[in-house]
């Protein structure tokens, strides 16, 4: 069965982009689907194989020649998530998931969503004024909430962006940190700069920074302000207290919109104590303008072995709960 087929020798390009280094994209095709994938000259080569499997090969490679006809060089990575988007979905319209959420004049990086999930959470963040992101690690509820929040600064529509987590210890001590208080909370926020490093150029974030056009604090700098026409994040919320969630959540003011999102199931509070992130859920999941995104394992987008990892712990946690019954 024959895939797309590159005409002119003018696309040689495109079509070698979307093949990856040395074809690996397609081998890596290949071995999702089970299918036998080849080559004639420029002209991907499908072997036969069930009609759904070939169906899904033929869109991701039409989907990878997209994005190589634009300039990209589709990676193994984007193989795989088309994939398992093309093979959970066959009616999926991958391309989708090929353009880039925003063009942005501070981004200098393409955001997309990589699966149905984090599709459904972008809309929800563009539709709503408070959308909580429930879910494991590596499945992109900060990144992508930072990603719209700097798309938002860029098109003017807030004049702020405040990202803030409560400073929780996981197994370290705080105390034993070197520093005065700064220096000592910032190994807590770093991984808020180094997404923002990630999508804004050096010098303009520095600027933005200088500013306060954007600001990254602990949580506990939040108390007694009033957040208006700002985007404001709210990362590791699971381990917020019912007080803390609650202050957070009445910080917002008029223009402003909120994104929380944490994993209840990686609580660091003491003692077992009940996270603030599971009640305001609880409380307010229905409520008009909140939205509440649920993802799982499937929507990993680390390295392949997160997945199966999160996946081992989920396993184990449920063998767990079914003893105690």
């Amino acid at each position: 069965m024959s895939a797309k087929k590159y005409g002119p020798a003018h696309e040689a390009d495109v079509a070698l982009r979307s093949f990856g280094p040395g074809a690996a994209n397609l081998r890596l095709l290949a071995r999702l689907t089970g299918l036998s994938i080849g080559q004639r000259g420029l002209e991907p080569i499908l072997g036969q194989g069930p009609p759904d499997k070939t169906a899904a090969a033929a869109a991701v490679i039409a989907a990878l020649a997209e994005m190589a006809a634009v300039g990209q060089a589709p990676t193994e990575w984007d193989t795989e998530c088309l994939a398992n988007l093309a093979l959970a979905d066959p009616a999926a319209d991958l391309s989708d998931y090929t353009r880039p959420l925003f063009d942005s004049p501070l981004a200098r990086r393409r955001v997309t969503a990589r699966t149905s999930a984090q599709r459904s959470y972008l809309a929800a963040i563009d539709a709503h004024e408070l959308v909580f992101g429930l879910g494991p690690a590596g499945t992109g509820k900060t990144y992508l909430a930072v990603a719209m929040a700097v798309s938002a600064l860029g098109a003017g529509q807030v004049s702020r962006l405040v990202i803030t987590r409560p400073a929780v210890e996981a197994g370290e001590r705080l105390g034993f940190l070197p520093g005065d208080l700064a220096e000592k909370i910032n190994p807590y926020l770093r991984p808020l700069h180094d997404a923002l490093d990630d999508l804004i150029p050096y010098e303009k974030y520095t600027k933005l920074i200088e500013r306060r056009a954007i600001e990254v604090a602990p949580l506990a700098f939040m108390r007694g302000r009033t957040l208006s026409q700002a985007f404001v994040i709210l990362d590791e919320a699971q381990n917020c207290t019912r007080e803390q969630m609650k202050m957070f959540l009445t910080r917002l003011g008029p223009g402003s919109r909120a994104v929380v999102t944490g994993d209840p199931g990686q609580s660091d509070l003491p003692g077992g104590e009940p996270t603030g992130l599971s009640e305001a859920v609880t409380l307010l999941e229905g409520v008009t303008g909140i939205a509440c995104c649920r993802f799982t394992a499937a929507d990993v987008v680390r390295h392949r072995l997160v997945k199966k990892i999160i996946e081992a712990y989920e396993r184990a946690d449920q063998a767990r709960t079914g003893r105690r019954l």
